[in-house]
């Protein structure tokens, strides 16, 4: 079942390369620190800088260093439908769990254009799909009403919501019911997020934290919101600093803060700034992570 904690996985690199020895260990890690499943490839992963053979090969190494003991939700979206039924066939061929397909950017489809992409890609393949609804980064919104829509297509199953609007997870019980699996794309908010009906949390600072952030989602889906209250206050400032920058970079700064993997990112992105890693460096040290 795809519940609790799972990682926007970082993709590892080394001189320019994708880092496979470095992601298997990552891998390893989170499964040891009780991370409840991986999305590799996502915006977090660098799929923007990623070739399409790149893409594919990490998604086949995480679903095969996993090896079935937690879910993987692949990174398989596009703005371009050919490009995201290339990356959903590929994931089912190699055993992902489900795909995470974001809404179309920057050509900014409407609602109806939405239903026919995603309904093109629940058509191709038997791999269960969770739309990514991110209007910050996608430009467009996609309505409570729509995803009730899609979610009548069997292998529609949920959604990663990152609009940062907690009212949205009740409206979408309404459209979708309640068996339809809503989890948050937005760390600060996942507390709240889970209080009205969500069921964990496709996080970015879960790759810095994963025992932390595991444990805060599984007291949220055991209704000991003391407990979840207790961590939340240790990783909020993590929360924050991680997005001082583009959280991409903010996270691998603190996993080779960790010894866990290189800082590098690709261009346009960019290593952070000295007053950024401050930030990040005091935020480790209140969560527990640096002495």
């Amino acid at each position: 079942m795809i519940k609790g904690s799972l990682p926007a996985l970082v993709t590892p690199f080394k001189d320019g390369a994708v880092d496979f020895d470095t992601l298997k260990r990552l891998v390893d890690w989170h499964l040891a620190e009780g991370s409840h499943g991986f999305v590799p490839v996502g915006t977090t992963g660098e799929s923007p800088t990623l070739s399409h053979a790149e893409h594919e090969a990490v998604i086949e190494a995480v679903v095969k260093t996993v090896d079935g003991r937690v879910p993987v939700v692949a990174g398989a979206g596009s703005n371009n439908t050919a490009e995201a039924v290339r990356f959903m066939q590929y994931a089912e061929k190699v055993g992902a769990d489900a795909a995470l397909v974001v809404t179309p950017y920057y050509n900014k489809p409407t609602q109806a254009g939405m239903i026919a992409h995603f309904t093109t890609l629940h058509d191709c393949c038997e791999l269960p799909i969770i739309i990514y609804n991110i209007p910050g980064r996608s430009v467009v919104d996609m309505t409570p009403e729509t995803m009730g829509e899609l979610a009548k297509l069997p292998r529609i199953i949920g959604v990663k919501d990152a609009t940062g609007d907690l009212s949205r997870v009740p409206k979408q019980r309404i459209t979708c019911g309640p068996d339809f699996l809503q989890l948050s794309g937005e760390d600060g908010t996942a507390l709240g997020f889970n209080a009205h009906g969500g069921r964990g949390c496709i996080s970015v600072t879960a790759n810095v934290a994963p025992r932390l952030c595991a444990e805060f989602q599984e007291a949220t889906l055991a209704g000991d919101y003391g407990k979840a209250l207790e961590l939340q206050d240790r990783l909020m400032p993590l929360h924050i600093a991680i997005f001082l920058e583009p959280g991409v970079a903010g996270a691998k700064y603190a996993l080779s803060r960790l010894g866990k993997c290189s800082e590098e990112v690709r261009s346009p992105l960019v290593g952070l700034t000295q007053g950024t890693k401050d930030r990040i460096d005091a935020a480790m040290r209140h969560a527990g992570l640096l002495n």
